[in-house]
């Protein structure tokens, strides 16, 4: 059986490597053709041997994603891939071009199992983890067929990242090693819909990303309402994780905070939204829900959006408002991988 040889790091390969006789350099060699050359086979990799090619070939495999489909919006510019896996599943990414430079906006699991209802990704259940590999070619492939340099990622597509913890912290490493992409950790994003204990094991990680805490509520009763994973971890236990990861790393946590009509957008809803970020220093990030047609949970108004946000900002809270991208492409979260299942099935 060949192995994964994309998710491994330069000391790990070059320990494979002497275990078969090769020198250490070679390594380092193949390394920066998978991360910076992004080459999808050994034969691209020029400057080794055609023996060791073969060599190489029949010990390892190299993770290349197939694009299935993609959509580019007519209106901003953004394209949602859907890539196929060597399994047949499916798993999706966002390019969303900025002025400041292209951010990409990758999936961590084959579906979810945290239940948010209002996200489609969660729809058809967890599938299974992404190896590091995986969530890394999301990024090599779109570069691939747009040859534009990615400069921002985060990790808020379908699945929980710190559900898959192992490998994403992996993925962070790999894709930020100044032999590979070289991304800055300061330009990456990891989205959690709040696993406390994997907050504070993130904080010790002693790694300078960016936390976003998808929190969409200031209660326990309606957190619950909306995001099943708030009868394991309150509130008040979700603060302490934010807590601890400020005061562990000194970077401010963001709070993302999805606003739907009648649910959690009232006076009462904002004021605690300013108590909870007040009292942890965080950033909030509004996000007018993406309507999901298996929901029928509606976003709030554009005036209303911009009312909650004056509310907060009157309580001295940073806030800005998630500029809307794709909306005419499926581009939240799980929608598109949805519509090819239920298409195939």
């Amino acid at each position: 059986m060949t192995r994964d040889i994309k998710s491994l790091y330069t000391d790990e390969l070059k320990s494979v490597f002497k275990e078969m006789g090769l020198e250490s350099y070679r390594a380092s060699q193949v390394f920066k053709w998978l991360h910076a050359g992004k080459v999808t086979s050994f034969d691209e990799m020029t400057n080794l041997s055609v023996k060791l090619r073969e060599e190489l070939s029949k010990e390892f495999d190299i993770t290349a994603l197939k694009i299935e489909l993609m959509q580019e919006s007519a209106q901003d510019g953004t394209r949602k891939y859907l890539f196929k896996l060597s399994d047949g599943n499916y798993v999706e990414s966002v390019l969303l071009p900025y002025e400041h430079g292209n951010s990409v906006c990758v999936s961590s699991q084959v579906g979810c199992r945290m239940g948010c209802k209002f996200c489609a990704s969660t729809l058809n259940g967890l599938t299974r983890n992404l190896t590091a590999s995986e969530i890394l070619d999301q990024i090599y492939a779109i570069e691939r067929d747009t040859g534009k340099r990615v400069s921002n990622i985060v990790v808020m597509g379908t699945g929980e990242p710190l559900d898959n913890y192992d490998n994403l912290i992996r993925f962070i490493k790999l894709v930020s090693d100044e032999n590979g992409l070289n991304i800055s950790k300061r330009n990456i994003t990891v989205s959690s819909c709040g696993i406390c204990e994997n907050i504070k094991r993130l904080a010790d990680e002693d790694l300078p990303i960016t936390f976003a805490l998808s929190l969409h509520a200031v209660t326990d009763e309606k957190r619950r309402e909306i995001m099943p994973i708030a009868n394991k971890y309150t509130i008040a236990e979700l603060m302490d994780a934010v807590r601890y990861y400020f005061d562990k790393t000194g970077r401010r946590v963001t709070f993302e905070y999805s606003l739907i009509e009648g649910v959690n957008d009232t006076d009462e809803d904002a004021a605690g939204l300013a108590y909870l970020a007040g009292g942890v220093h965080a950033h909030v990030n509004l996000i007018p829900v993406n309507p999901i047609k298996e929901r029928d949970y509606r976003q709030t108004s554009r005036r209303g959006v911009e009312v909650f946000k004056n509310k907060l900002e009157k309580s001295r809270i940073n806030v800005t408002i998630r500029r809307e991208m794709g909306r005419d492409i499926d581009g939240a979260c799980g929608q598109l991988r949805k519509k090819v299942i239920d298409r195939k099935t």
